[in-house]
């Protein structure tokens, strides 16, 4: 296969260690959906790339497309750094949670152009979140970001009536595999909801990600969004995030 050159706006959701010298990433691009790509002396101090390729960075890359698995990155420029996120602990975990479920969500090479602007724009607004002293896993942008990413890829939860029979009141749980809520008389086996979960998930589906504040949120909707989106997870996708658990 010949090989070929091209360029593309990309989001950095992962980087390690390759080799004493390089790193591997992996990308989320706007053209090509989810990429692997080398970066060759990214590592040294003189390194041209190095500052520019960090965990949650918006780029524009020129990448070298050969014969193997992972391009080659030949060029970039520094769209949005996203440094207030990176420096910031809570922020920062908050970004990784985010880049983890875009990486196992989306991870093949198809672009969607839905998925990369929410991607980009929970980033923005990220920076300008306030560090928080509950979880990561719990912060409200980070929650919102996830449900629509669900949604996206074709896992929207349905929260306004009973999947099973189609009631609309008495909803108290929450049935993975069936994908929505569900009433008391279909709840065996199914994730239990507080009637402030569902509304506050239903909340966070419906509002813009700029409108995921933690003043709309109690601790439990929170807590019963988090459920939601770990169960679907490991319904739809057989995976956990290691940045949750962690």
């Amino acid at each position: 296969m010949a090989s070929k050159t091209h360029k593309t706006e990309a989001i950095v959701l992962r980087s390690m260690r390759f080799s004493e010298a390089d790193r591997i990433l992996h990308l989320y691009t706007e053209q090509r959906g989810r990429l692997g790509a080398i970066a060759k002396g990214i590592r040294k101090t003189k390194s041209r790339f190095g500052a520019r390729l960090e965990p949650l960075s918006h780029v524009e890359l020129m990448l070298h497309e050969g014969s193997g698995e992972l391009q080659t990155i030949t060029g970039v420029e520094l769209l949005h750094s996203h440094h207030a996120s990176r420096e910031d602990n809570y922020r920062l975990n908050v970004g990784m949670i985010g880049a983890e479920a875009m990486l196992r969500l989306f991870g093949e090479p198809e672009a969607n152009a839905r998925a990369f602007g929410a991607l980009a724009r929970f980033l923005e607004l990220l920076d300008e979140t306030l560090p928080a002293t509950t979880r990561p896993a719990v912060d409200a942008l980070g929650l919102s970001f996830q449900l629509k990413l669900l949604w996206l890829a074709g896992y929207l939860p349905h929260l306004t009536s009973c999947v099973e029979c189609g009631a609309v009141g008495g909803l108290v749980a929450f049935s993975p595999r069936s994908g929505g809520a569900v009433c008391a008389l279909h709840a065996s086996d199914s994730l239990r909801l507080s009637a402030e979960g569902l509304a506050g998930i239903e909340l966070l589906l419906s509002t813009p990600l700029a409108d995921a504040t933690p003043a709309g949120l109690s601790d439990r909707a929170r807590r019963d969004a988090l459920a939601v989106i770990t169960t679907s997870y490991e319904e739809h996708g057989g995976f956990r995030l290691r940045t949750v658990s962690a």
